[in-house]
């Protein structure tokens, strides 16, 4: 079905574009036009607004993409998991956001300017996220708190 799988289906055209956008010959004009296509149809269906320049890993998972927002000098790294209504972009001082791999980002939320969102860390549900989190660490509320990661003892261990 045409709605089925849109957040890989505009993730390869974003893929596609940016793979070609600098090449040169007609065929490469071609591929490049049609990940420019490919984008603003998928954004259209999707209702996002996701800029084709920023740095997306192509296994990020968007299970319900509607409304998600994405500055074009972000970078999401692979095994992201990003809920609806997402925004990660920048502030008024510029900067954006840099997600490392396996990060979760709750419905809603929002990770502003220059910060750094370590590998593993989830963010909670409409979070303002104006500093860095570390690796593994929780960040909730408005704004954002940080929740070091507390590891759970292993019961089999004596």
């Amino acid at each position: 079905m045409l709605t089925n799988n849109r957040d890989r289906k505009l993730l390869r055209a974003i893929t596609r574009y940016q793979t070609y956008r600098d090449r040169r010959g007609i065929l490469s004009r071609l591929t490049c036009m049609s990940g420019k296509a490919g984008h603003k149809l998928w954004s259209l269906l999707s209702a996002s607004d996701i800029h084709r320049d920023a740095q997306i890993s192509p296994d990020t998972r968007m299970p319900h993409p509607m409304g998600i927002v994405v500055h074009a000098g972000a970078v999401i790294e692979p095994g992201c998991l990003i809920m609806q209504h997402v925004t990660v972009g920048q502030l008024a001082d510029g900067g954006a956001p840099y997600i490392e791999k396996g990060a979760y980002l709750g419905a809603g939320a929002r990770v502003l300017g220059s910060v750094r969102i370590g590998a593993g860390a989830r963010i909670g549900a409409n979070a303002v996220v104006l500093k860095d989190v570390p690796p593994g660490a929780t960040a909730v509320g408005v704004p954002a708190r940080i929740i070091p990661n507390i590891p759970v003892p292993d019961p089999n261990q004596g």
